[in-house]
């Protein structure tokens, strides 16, 4: 096969893939119900502040739904609740990284784990973080749903986006984000959250497209 002709092979599978990206558009995928709809009271768990975000923050974020609550248990022990979706589509945001956005906010990192949570409807594969600021300490248990996954790594979760854009037409994801403020007992905290997952994790599951 002559130079000529391996050129001319390479030429046109550029220009193809090249076509195939132009014309490629992936869905707006919406949620199945809006978040101002999401419970204020579940079990033992009542919202206790609602937090809406500036323009500013959500020209920066774009998602396409979210929520920011803080709730409190039985006891009056506070657990903030975030959920960021994007639904793909032309336009749309990207899932910020909270490895980038805590420490731009002034939280130090402390301790940095992948963990997995059982729950009555399945694991959730999660980041178990712990951040303070000052002489305030935080766990963050964070994770990436796409469809019906649970992704606790932001290269596979640019690896599932694109599969699901090649195959689907679709890139929409969300980010979840579970936070509970301690002073000296963290195992106290993760108990916490995780059984703050476990009582919501079928509310995700309900609000969230799969």
């Amino acid at each position: 096969m002559s130079n000529t002709i391996r050129f001319a092979i390479v030429y046109v599978l550029f220009a193809a893939t090249a076509l195939i990206i132009q014309l490629h558009t992936d869905l707006q995928v919406p949620v199945n119900r809006s978040f101002s709809e999401f419970p204020q009271q579940l079990k033992s768990w009542q919202i206790a502040k609602r937090t809406q975000f500036s323009a500013d923050v959500l020209n920066k974020l774009k998602p396409t739904d979210y929520l920011y609550h803080e709730y409190a248990d039985g006891d009056g022990k506070a657990v903030s609740l975030y959920i960021g979706y994007h639904g793909g589509g032309k336009g749309g945001g990207e899932i910020h990284s909270p490895k980038h956005c805590l420490p731009g906010s002034g939280w130090n990192e402390v301790s940095t784990k992948s963990a997995r949570l059982t729950t009555p409807g399945g694991v959730i594969n999660l980041v178990q973080a712990v951040y303070q600021k000052g002489d305030s300490k935080e766990l963050f248990l964070y994770w990436f749903q796409v469809r019906d996954r649970s992704i606790s790594n932001e290269y596979a979760l640019k690896l599932a986006e694109i599969v699901n854009s090649a195959l689907y037409r679709r890139r929409d994801a969300a980010f979840i984000r579970v936070s509970v403020p301690f002073d000296s007992n963290p195992a106290q905290a993760v108990a916490r959250g995780e059984q703050f997952i476990r009582d919501f994790e079928p509310q995700f599951k309900e609000f969230l497209p799969r």
